[in-house]
């Protein structure tokens, strides 16, 4: 152990930037990382807000954070393809490796997943980690650090995508223009889909998405949503609805947006239980996929991301300097409208 200083929450509605002491020697498998960029979540205000969510709930102090990007400081002795200097983003959760999820390709359902900011396991505040190699990844030279750390919440956007099985030419829906559906839409696009009608009652969140030919954006309430995707379809219904908010009203009614046939995918997840008309799915045979996270999918993020095909730079919306993680925080905490990722950075630079 060494003392370090990192972002500390300390209970529900308290932080603190102090030492603390964390596992800075790697070990054979493992990588020193220097921190260089990371950014807020939604659970990490969730758990500074709450100091739970579900069963995980926090008991003593803990790191925050766990979308990060670095630089390889030094090197396990049985670490092969790594070197001082590398760039990488890190993949926060780390299953136990012989674990039946694991081995059946579904490491992100592991049940005893290690996974960064979530209690008891501290998370990447901090000028450098331990971690290991298997679940760090190479930047390309054309991916900065600030990308770097958006490849978390992109991964579950690619975990949507995949789960809904996009064909080219596909009609999608997603409901919700924060971090996730945002991701979610990208994703869409990416994976095919010709068109994506995104719903949101914050104006600015969709006005990202104001120069995209292929999205159409629906302000609720203002706008039928309804209307939207009729048009978009010929009145069938979309080929893939993508709940993303979280929001409970969001499904009221939600069948009835997707075609027959179609997909419903479950990434939001609601505080509280919500009622979901069984009856109207299976009317129109529709197939239910539900997303925790994601399995696989940051070496694709990373491609997308090279190649161009998905730029996240435009929802980068503020960054802070580390000194300034509080304050940063604070006015993420405060969910303004024109914010979407608010992003840290940590010394050393974030090129």
């Amino acid at each position: 152990m060494a003392h370090a200083l990192a972002l500390v929450l300390e209970r529900a509605r308290e932080m603190r930037l102090r030492e603390i002491d964390l596992p800075l020697v790697p070990g054979p498998d493992e990588l020193r990382i220097g921190i260089r960029t990371v950014g807020i979540c939604g659970s990490d205000l969730h758990y500074l807000q709450h100091g739970a969510i579900g069963p995980f709930v926090l008991r003593q102090p803990m790191v925050l954070g766990h979308e990060a990007s670095g630089v390889v400081l030094e090197v396990g002795s049985a670490v092969r393809g790594y070197a001082v200097g590398d760039r990488v983003c890190i993949e926060p959760g780390v299953p136990r490796l012989d674990s039946p999820a694991v081995l059946r390709g579904v490491y992100n359902l592991d049940p005893s997943v290690r996974f960064w900011a979530t209690p008891p396991v501290h998370g990447c505040l901090t000028p450098e980690v331990v971690h290991p190699a298997l679940f760090t990844h190479k930047l390309p030279d054309a991916v900065s650090f600030a990308e770097g750390a958006f490849v978390e919440p992109l991964a579950i956007g690619l975990q949507v995508a995949t789960k809904s099985r996009f064909k080219p030419g596909d009609v999608a829906v997603v409901l919700g223009a924060g971090t996730i559906g945002a991701m979610c839409t990208l994703a869409a696009l990416a994976g095919g889909a010709a068109q994506v009608v995104l719903a949101d009652p914050v104006a600015p969140k969709l006005a990202r998405f104001a120069q995209r030919r292929a999205v159409r954006t629906v302000e609720l309430p203002r706008e039928s949503l309804a209307d939207a995707v009729s048009q978009a379809t010929g009145g069938w219904g979309a080929d893939v609805v993508i709940e993303a908010s979280g929001a409970a009203g969001a499904y009221a009614g939600i069948s009835d947006l997707a075609g027959p046939g179609g997909c419903l995918v479950l990434v939001g997840m609601p505080a509280l239980p919500v009622p979901l008309d069984i009856v109207a799915l299976q009317a129109k045979e529709l197939r239910v996929e539900t997303v925790f996270r994601y399995a696989n999918m940051f070496p694709r993020a990373l491609q997308l991301l090279a190649s161009g095909q998905v730029d996240v730079r435009p929802f980068i919306s503020r960054r802070f300097a580390f000194a300034s993680a509080i304050e940063a925080f604070e006015q993420a905490a405060l969910g303004l409208p024109q914010d979407l990722k608010i992003q840290i950075d940590m010394p050393g630079g974030a090129a």
